[in-house]
């Protein structure tokens, strides 16, 4: 299948939860509701979980196992979709696995299907999610997040490589492409539904989450939240910047584990019907996102990849979903 595969076929439609695994759990319950503003749910020894919106919970943290991310949960919509998903898997040399009665119960959903992708992570496909009888009520004064039938947001992996994993997201799960860079490293962004990317891999050599994103209803909740992340010390992975691809204005926090959080708002909207992917050469911003975290001569990389698409004039197009936010107010 070519580069220019779509995701029409998918039965996938959004990014329904993530599981990370973490023994730090206070402090993920304080980072999750006082900066992110999630709603906590459930906690137990073991366990906290997080609501975002109607759903019982979007993000759920462990300490079961190695740290690092546990499991994407990809929604489809009806059980006829999770048998097809099955079977597709099962075709292509996949092992699959029903999930049980209490693992559905765990994951707040009617039923689901466990899988790994060719780099080892696990995966879980599901239908019905449960819907609170309450509302949301944030852990901070935030409008809410861009969920819907955008999902959760988007979830980045560090992976040995691409190529290993692209014909799988690709041809099997029905991802499209939405863009990709080949230099410095291979860098792909896939999506299910409009939200420009729900998934994205970058070729680092290693295996580990890189961030997840959530996006937030207005830009002074991500304004207010890196007032939030600043009075912390070291809080601050990557500066207030926009990105060149998605649109995204988003800052990057650290978490009590060994990933980041993109905390953004304005995010692009594409039609997969239509959209064709393409190869990508300003760099991932056009301004900020200074990587704070990198060694220097990494984050003067970056800073000259922002300048030089300054000094070219780069900028969004006029009519992105951004500047059309701020217009109708």
């Amino acid at each position: 299948m070519s580069l220019n595969a779509m995701s029409m076929n998918s039965e996938l439609k959004s990014l329904g939860y993530i599981g990370v695994r973490s023994d730090k759990l206070s402090d993920w319950s304080e980072v999750a509701t006082k900066l992110l503003g999630m709603q906590p749910v459930d906690q137990a020894r073991n366990l906290r979980t997080f609501r975002m919106d109607d759903r019982k919970q979007r993000y759920i943290v462990s300490d079961e196992g190695e740290g690092g991310l546990g499991f994407m949960g990809w929604e489809v919509e009806a059980q006829r979709d999770l048998d097809t998903l099955a079977a597709k898997l099962e075709a292509n040399s996949a092992q699959v696995a029903r999930g049980s009665r209490a693992l559905a119960e765990q994951r707040r959903v009617t039923d689901l299907i466990v899988f790994a992708d060719p780099g080892g992570n696990r995966l879980e496909a599901f239908w019905g999610p449960e819907i609170a009888d309450t509302p949301f009520v944030p852990g901070r004064a935030v409008s809410g997040f861009r969920t819907g039938p955008l999902g959760m947001g988007h979830v980045v992996l560090n992976v040995r490589n691409v190529d290993d994993l692209l014909p799988f997201y690709r041809d099997i799960l029905g991802f499209g492409i939405s863009d990709y860079s080949l230099k410095p490293y291979k860098l792909y962004f896939f999506h299910i539904n409009g939200r420009h990317h729900s998934f994205a891999v970058v070729e680092t050599g290693k295996q580990a989450m890189h961030h997840f994103m959530v996006e937030l209803g207005s830009l002074d909740d991500v304004g207010q939240g890196y007032d939030l992340a600043l009075s912390q010390d070291n809080r601050i992975a990557y500066s207030l910047g926009r990105h060149t691809n998605d649109h995204m204005t988003s800052f990057y926090v650290r978490t009590p584990a060994d990933f980041f959080i993109e905390y953004g708002w304005g995010g692009r909207m594409i039609d997969p019907a239509t959209w064709q992917p393409h190869e990508t050469f300003d760099g991932p911003s056009f301004w900020g996102h200074d990587r704070l975290s990198m060694p220097p001569a990494q984050r003067e990389h970056f800073r000259q990849m922002r300048l030089d698409a300054a000094a070219r004039g780069v900028r969004a197009p006029v009519n992105c979903a951004w500047l059309e936010q701020v217009r109708n107010g």
